[in-house]
């Protein structure tokens, strides 16, 4: 048993701080997927969306924390009995969002690792196990290091996520794992190889025959049936390829003219996803910053999910210079998580992206 214990220790311990820093590199995404999860329908709690951010703070170090205090051996009955009801409440969560197919993502592990969600669920039942070894086994948990020796590593571990949350949060995330990073080229990304596997569905033909339903699957085909056809219902069986950069448009009156305007040698994009939530302390440096880009040749565009008439009177209020482009509120969480930002493009490869802290570092 004791090594058994020091086993799943060990695994445990790992993967909840790889799990945790992962996040807490990224904790505006995390929040944005506690956002799905608390809008469509899986925990249906739509009052604690104005705290997303704030529960994946506290979730993502509560997570790295626990793994460190549980490989040093720091207060071990608390560790496991955290650990227990953390994974009892993961274990549940990805079960019904897989069974009701309500969030493909769990964002376990950001955008480092993609899970589906049945994946996401046997990671969490397999941690269960372990966890439970553990559960049973605490009496052969033991400390590492002295007691007081311990109390400072596990206050240490703290304070480090703490700052490391602050950083990432008031700038961008240390490692972007995004299709979107610097040095990627967006009409590259949403390239689909000619072999690439295509998706493949079945079909659930319905007819009425005799009075009765009669019901016929195939993979496509119309089926020979001597009835009269009702519906059809059609399951995608297997995925098919998509493409890293995927619903990426700059649209204006309805027109895509994303890849005209990605040709441009020299383009900057303002981002912001929602000008409502914006950081309007800033617009004054953004306009400036537009300025200084659009003299020394730049192309300048913003691109927001945001209603016309509020782009306008944001244009207006801060006499930006420049106009809102249409793109899709989720792409443009995924390409920076700030509001606003400033991305740097050349031919459509990122050159430069900063958090509108960080304004003063774009070189044109």
């Amino acid at each position: 048993m004791r090594y058994l214990v020091l086993i799943s220790r060990i695994i445990v311990g790992v993967l909840f701080i790889i799990s945790g820093l992962i996040k807490l590199n990224d904790p505006v995404g995390f929040s944005f997927k506690l956002e799905e999860y608390f809008s469509q329908g899986v925990l249906d709690l739509p009052f604690l969306m104005p705290f997303t951010l704030t529960i994946s703070i506290i979730v993502v170090i509560v997570e790295v924390v626990l793994g460190i205090f549980l490989l040093i051996g720091f207060r071990p009955k608390f560790t496991v009995w955290s650990l227990l009801l953390m994974i009892v409440f993961f274990t549940f969560l990805t079960f019904y969002s897989a069974y009701f197919n309500k969030v493909t993502d769990c964002g376990c592990f950001g955008d480092a690792i993609k899970l589906t969600p049945w994946e996401s669920f046997t990671k969490d039942v397999i941690l269960l196990a372990l966890i439970l070894i553990l559960f049973v086994g605490k009496s052969y948990i033991k400390p590492l290091f002295s007691s007081k020796i311990n109390w400072i590593l596990a206050g240490v571990s703290i304070i480090a996520c703490g700052l490391f949350a602050n950083h990432v949060l008031n700038h961008l995330p240390s490692v972007d794992f995004r299709p979107y990073k610097i040095g990627a080229n967006i009409p590259d990304g949403m390239i689909v190889p000619d072999d690439a596997p295509k998706p493949i569905y079945e079909y659930a033909w319905r007819f009425k025959v005799d009075g009765s339903d009669k019901v016929v699957v195939t993979n496509g085909e119309y089926p020979t049936v001597d009835g009269e056809f009702v519906d059809v219902e059609t399951t995608e069986i297997q995925e098919g390829y998509e493409p890293p950069i995927h619903d990426f448009t700059i649209e204006q009156n309805g027109v895509d003219l994303s890849s005209e305007i990605l040709e441009e040698e020299k383009l900057v994009m303002v981002i912001a996803y929602d000008l409502a939530k914006s950081n309007y302390d800033f617009f004054e440096a953004l306009a400036a910053t537009a300025n200084v880009a659009s003299a020394k040749g730049y192309k300048v565009i913003g691109m927001s999910a945001s209603s016309e008439d509020l782009k306008q009177g944001i244009v207006q209020k801060y006499n930006l210079g420049f106009d809102f482009y249409f793109t899709d509120e989720t792409t443009l969480k995924t390409i920076v998580r700030s509001n606003p930002a400033v991305l740097v493009l050349e031919k459509g490869t990122i050159q430069q992206k900063v958090h509108y802290n960080d304004l003063d570092e774009l070189e044109f």
